[in-house]
């Protein structure tokens, strides 16, 4: 039973990025062919909100909720227990920096020639509310609800704010470079994805606290780029004729 609990566990994590990985590379160009014979425009995907857009956020952060149950038998303590009898001495800061990365790779990208979707400006504006929304909502949940970390450490647990930097940061640089590389996705979401298993192995944080974390995270940047308005300078140009 413990084996079958820690391989169930292993595959929530790795159908969870593979469906927001999935989510974000099906979302590439269209090509769309002018009266112009000898002219074809390729037209990326507009940033435009779309219901069932929602389906990502709304399915983590539910997911979340339902499984942040105090029974002794619950799954999140159960994973608690399962962590404290294999890695009790388990500790790492990897998480601490990790959970920037994808913005390190997003702007240093473009440093070196790889030009983004969106142009510096309005790509800092987007990144800044994103940032400020998901920085808002887990300081807000943090204090309403006030739940005990698995380490009895404080009561900061519920929803784990490095799991929610971390997918706030890989939206970012998916959106960014997904219609460039289609490997973005799963690598910027796998990057986040291990912050927020690092966090359990920490013993900072159950898997409740780290699915709500990512929901919002993700929610909030994507959340941002849906209200954009490109007022700071012109957008990129968003199709090209060859």
């Amino acid at each position: 039973m413990e084996i079958l609990d820690r391989y169930c566990t292993r595959i929530y994590f790795i159908i969870l990025i593979l469906t927001i990985s999935l989510n974000e590379s099906f979302c590439f160009t269209s090509v769309i062919i002018d009266g112009d014979s000898s002219k074809i425009q390729i037209k990326k995907g507009k940033d435009k909100f779309n219901i069932k857009q929602l389906s990502v956020p709304a399915g983590l952060i539910f997911s979340g909720i339902l499984m942040n149950s105090n029974r002794t038998e619950s799954i999140k303590n159960e994973i608690v227990e399962e962590r404290n009898e294999h890695i009790t001495n388990f500790r790492t800061h990897v998480d601490d920096f990790l959970q920037f990365s994808p913005l390190v790779f997003s702007y240093g990208l473009d440093a070196f020639g790889i030009k983004s979707k969106t142009d510096f400006t309005n790509r800092t504006v987007i990144l800044l509310k994103g940032e400020l929304v998901m920085l808002g909502s887990v300081f807000v949940l943090k204090n309403a609800i006030h739940q005990e970390r698995p380490d009895m450490s404080n009561y900061h647990s519920f929803p784990s704010g490095h799991t929610a930097q971390a997918f706030a940061a890989a939206t970012f640089l998916s959106e960014e470079y997904k219609d460039k590389f289609r490997w973005i996705p799963y690598v910027s979401y796998g990057i986040a994805g291990s912050v927020g298993a690092m966090r359990m192995f920490n013993n900072k944080h159950f898997i409740s606290d780290v699915l709500v974390g990512a929901g919002i995270g993700y929610l909030s940047m994507k959340a941002s780029y849906w209200t954009h308005q490109y007022k700071w300078g012109r957008r990129d140009a968003t199709s090209k004729e060859f």
